[in-house]
């Protein structure tokens, strides 16, 4: 008896370091392969961003290159001019000032509309029901997948007739048509994960449909509204299929300006021009972006989680 009570203890001590030691073993299996996974993911990261900001490196040195040297393969900055600039704004050649002031009027003016017609069908389409809303929401969706280049023709034609033809409205409607589906999408799903009891109690305080819309609603929604104005501006602003199809001199856009670009020699395509306008042309929508990344994250994530 005495014996065994004896050997139990001593079996149990003499089992317990070789218990440590697997349970260490493990937990620094463990951390290697969390670092072997971060160092992983960290590399992987850094090979997307080079490769997505490559293209726009190798443009930033082209256009503050001289015409001479275009084709260097040097990737570092050399023979650095800014007559690139000079070139891409010489009125004589070159309308890039028009366009940008014609792309900042048409993309503000498609944000705006297609911001005031989509926040109310948006919360239409996630709190109202009515019969069709699933074909509504389904048209939508129809819109934003239909192809653009199958609307050149008809479009074309119908402006014509009109007498719209190089006008201004003859952008900024297609534009819209293009802008209004993302519009309502986005905000769709916003809305639809907002708590009902929200409007219920601004009622009960007693304000009406309309004010607990815009007192109540429209001050939460305000981080979706405002990704959604980026987004419907940005892609108003790069849009190229149907302005060089729908404009004129007057109202060309900033994208039809720079696929026209003459250089300041004759029968030699102004590569470095091309990269200054684009230089000129991209670095405040980057600007914007990083300025207001975080309201975009919020409004981008707005809705996603239930709570």
């Amino acid at each position: 008896m005495s014996s065994t009570s004896v050997a139990g203890p001593a079996s149990a001590t003499a089992e317990r370091p070789v218990f440590s030691e697997l349970t260490l073993a493990k937990t620094r299996a463990r951390r290697r392969r969390a670092a072997g996974s971060a160092a992983r993911t960290a590399i992987q990261a850094a090979l997307i961003v080079i490769w997505c900001l490559l293209p726009f490196y190798w443009m930033i040195v082209t256009a503050f290159r001289d015409v001479g040297y275009t084709f260097e393969a040097n990737p570092l900055p050399d023979h650095v001019t800014l007559n690139n600039f000079a070139t891409a704004f010489d009125p004589a050649n070159n309308q890039l000032g028009l366009g940008l002031a014609n792309s900042l009027f048409i993309g503000t003016t498609v944000t705006i509309i297609a911001l005031v017609v989509g926040v109310f069908a948006a919360y239409a389409l996630a709190r109202l029901t009515f019969p069709g809303k699933g074909f509504v929401m389904g048209f939508v969706l129809g819109a934003s997948m239909f192809p653009g280049v199958a609307l050149l023709t008809p479009l074309f034609g119908l402006f014509t007739d009109i007498g719209w033809a190089g006008t201004y409205q003859a952008l900024i409607i297609p534009y819209i048509s293009g802008a209004l589906p993302l519009t309502v999408y986005t905000l769709n799903s916003f809305f639809r994960e907002m708590p009902w009891e929200l409007e219920e109690a601004a009622r009960i305080d007693g304000c009406t449909a309309a004010q607990a819309f815009r007192i109540v609603i429209l001050p939460l929604a305000a981080p979706a509204v405002f990704t959604t104005a980026i987004l419907a501006f940005i892609a108003s602003w790069n849009e190229y299929l149907l302005a060089s199809v729908l404009h004129s001199n007057q109202t060309q856009t900033v994208t039809t300006v720079i696929g026209q670009f003459t250089g300041s020699q004759p029968h030699q395509v102004p590569y470095t021009a091309t990269m200054a306008a684009g230089v000129v042309v991209t670095v405040p929508l980057i600007i914007l972006v990083l300025i207001f990344q975080r309201r975009i994250v919020a409004g981008l994530t707005a809705g996603g989680v239930k709570g």
